[in-house]
């Protein structure tokens, strides 16, 4: 008898094998047309493996997070076989699901061009039609690097020589075409329905270096239903009218330029959103008891080597020598701040210490990776490290979570996911150090009531970290704020301080940023927002435009008077009609537009015209600028609810 367990505890009793297919055929014929695959204890398998032992079983369908990656794994398998039909010779080398989607990248003497997307997505349909069966085969590994060296698929043949000698290799075939892959995959092309898009070009280097060999990327999005696929694309399109680079001209924000890749040369309105949201962040921060610091950029390689950092991060830092001195642009600010905590002897009382700088940072990113201000090599980070004992973790970690999802609220993001990352495959310190690291961060979790989801492996090296992401407003997640318990670095590095027993004991430090980099945090705004920020944000808030020339007097009048109250306006006195300025001041996404006339001159009134709104609103310039002043006041600047009040009086 097997005896088997469902995600919901209940028990299934077999007298015999069965295949996973025919196991979700029993429960009910619907689930088992749901079905793509398996789990047998957590591992996933083909529909067709045999169950024939004790385990817990999971029946996955189309819909799940481990059906929509099975669905997108066949439909790259399905893709790869659409061009290998349609463009004899061309090679196949790898292709991985993503998140939304897939890739594969291909080998091939001729350029694809963005018209053979189309033709390859019909060719897909086409396999789907023909239903083709896909089944497993195990090869020995030597017969798999003769059959594709023969194929002439050397890149495939190459992969597989990678694979230790002796090991058998597993096989799909789907028809006459196969691929090496470890699967698991669908019964059949059919199952994978059509509801998939090919979505662009690309160029990538095998195995991502540089060196090697540039091949032709084809990316792809595959999904459970045609519903599910439409509003996918539809949020691409949407993601494509709010591209921060392109909202970045029209507003006159920013540029980059090929002189000085993957740093931005930031205008006047750029640097002024800049400053906004990092003095909104210093005075958060100021409030909630950091001292703010800064460090040099650039530091002797011998300090990065005593960190840990030239050895794990060398490749993505910027170096300089002097004087026979090799030093490094500084990729973080953690090593640094543990430099100012060892000036003068600290005691127990001192701590917690929470150390903040906006540190200029460089990392020499991939020139292929870099995009826009989401992924630059020169960044700003609203960095922070905190000194504490290891009983103090978990109220440092809730109140930094209160403090993180505050800020969070306040620049428009409410749906925040946590995520707690543990021990990577490489790191420093010991096991035992990890097990108290890991033990203190659960625990702070714990006691906050979080729900977090496990992010196995992805932890920094010399600590485990929780990562927050935020979900913007199509629904993009962005991975922004992190907190990282570390009890590696500042032994290292030789801090300690001075306990209520006399001795001197090494402290925790708590790495966390709430933005992470300014750079890439106002790329997401700008998307977040589509440009059209809220009035506090808007680095032009208001623009004074005339009708006519007999106006121009008054404007300047209006402008000194919104600027005296520390509104950021500019006057529009230019000799063109109003509708050609509204427009024009409505693809700058300014926030209001006060529109002056020979009426507004006499009455002295402003007509405000909102962004987006084809109303207008007459108001008495001392009513306009009292109404526009308090909206204007970023939420630092509010005042407080009478509770609040009472409290901080307190």
């Amino acid at each position: 008898m097997i005896s088997l367990t469902l995600p919901d505890g209940a028990q299934k009793q077999l007298e015999k094998p069965i295949s996973g297919l025919e196991f979700a055929g029993g429960i009910s014929k619907s689930l088992a047309k749901k079905a793509v695959a398996i789990k047998l204890d957590g591992e996933l398998k083909d529909l067709t493996c045999q169950i024939d032992r004790d385990a817990q079983v999971e029946i996955i369908t189309r819909e799940s997070e481990d059906g929509l990656a099975l669905l997108r794994h066949d439909a790259a398998h399905v893709m790869a076989q659409a061009v290998q039909e349609l463009f004899p010779g061309t090679q196949v080398t790898i292709g991985p699901v993503i998140e939304n989607g897939f890739f594969y990248d291909f080998a091939r003497n001729e350029p694809f061009h963005e018209e053979d997307l189309a033709k390859i997505e019909q060719r897909m349909r086409d396999i789907v039609d023909r239903d083709l069966s896909i089944t497993r085969e195990v090869w020995h590994r030597q017969q798999a690097i003769d059959y594709f060296k023969k194929q002439g698929e050397a890149y495939k043949a190459e992969i597989i020589a990678e694979i230790p000698a002796g090991e058998d290799v597993t096989i799909y075939r789907q028809g006459e075409w196969l691929d090496l892959c470890r699967g698991p995959h669908l019964p059949s092309t059919g199952k994978l329905g059509k509801a998939f898009k090919l979505t662009k070009l690309a160029g990538a280097y095998w195995r991502g270096d540089s060196r090697n060999a540039m091949l032709q990327r084809i990316y792809g999005t595959a999904w459970a239903n045609e519903k599910d696929l439409k509003a996918y694309l539809d949020m691409l399109e949407e993601a494509e009218k709010r591209d921060h680079r392109r909202l970045g001209r029209e507003m006159d924000l920013f540029h980059m330029q090929e002189e000085a890749p993957g740093m931005v040369f930031w205008h006047d309105k750029g640097w002024t959103l800049w400053r906004t949201i990092e003095n909104y962040i210093r005075h958060r921060i100021r409030d909630a008891g950091y001292i703010e610091v800064h460090t040099p950029i650039l530091i002797d390689r011998k300090l990065w080597e005593k960190s840990g950092h030239w050895e794990k991060f060398r490749e993505h830092m910027f170096t300089s020598e002097s004087d026979g001195t090799i030093y490094a642009l500084k990729p973080m600010n953690c090593p640094a701040h543990v430099q100012i905590f060892n000036q003068g002897i600290k005691s127990y009382r001192d701590l917690p210490l929470r150390m903040a700088e906006f540190g200029c940072c460089h990392r020499n990113e991939p020139s292929g990776a870099l995009h826009g201000l989401m992924r630059v090599r020169s960044m700003v980070q609203d960095d922070a490290h905190i000194f504490c004992r290891e009983n103090q973790i978990t109220d440092e970690t809730k109140t930094f979570i209160d403090l993180l999802q505050s800020v969070y609220r306040d620049l428009g993001f409410t749906g925040i996911e946590i995520l707690f990352a543990d021990r990577p495959e490489v790191r420093v310190g010991s096991d035992e150090v990890w097990d108290r690291a890991e033990g203190a961060l659960k625990q702070a979790v714990a006691a906050a009531g979080l729900d977090c989801k496990i992010n196995p492996g992805e932890g920094a090296f010399y600590g485990p970290k929780l990562e927050f992401n935020l979900r913007d407003a199509i629904g993009r997640v962005w991975q922004c704020g992190t907190l990282q318990v570390d009890f590696v670095l500042p032994d290292r590095l030789g801090a300690r301080y001075i306990g209520e027993d006399g001795e001197r004991h090494t402290p925790v430090m708590l790495h966390r940023a709430i933005l992470g980099s300014l750079e890439r945090f106002i790329g997401i705004l700008i998307e977040h927002y589509a440009g059209k920020f809220p009035l506090w944000m808007a680095p032009l808030q208001i623009v004074v435009a005339t009708i006519t020339s007999d106006a121009d007097a008054y404007a300047r009048q209006v402008v000194a008077t919104l600027r005296h109250k520390g509104l950021r306006v500019e006057a529009d006195l230019r000799n063109e009609k109003i509708n050609f300025k509204v427009r024009e001041h409505s693809v700058g996404k300014v926030p209001v537009l006060l529109v002056l006339g020979k009426r507004e001159v006499e009455q002295k009134s402003v007509s405000i015209r909102r962004l987006g709104s084809k109303e207008q609103t007459s108001l008495s310039l001392a009513d306009a600028v009292k109404r526009l002043k308090e909206e204007a006041l970023s939420p630092v600047e509010r005042p407080l609810p009478d509770e609040a009040k009472d409290a901080a009086e307190d």
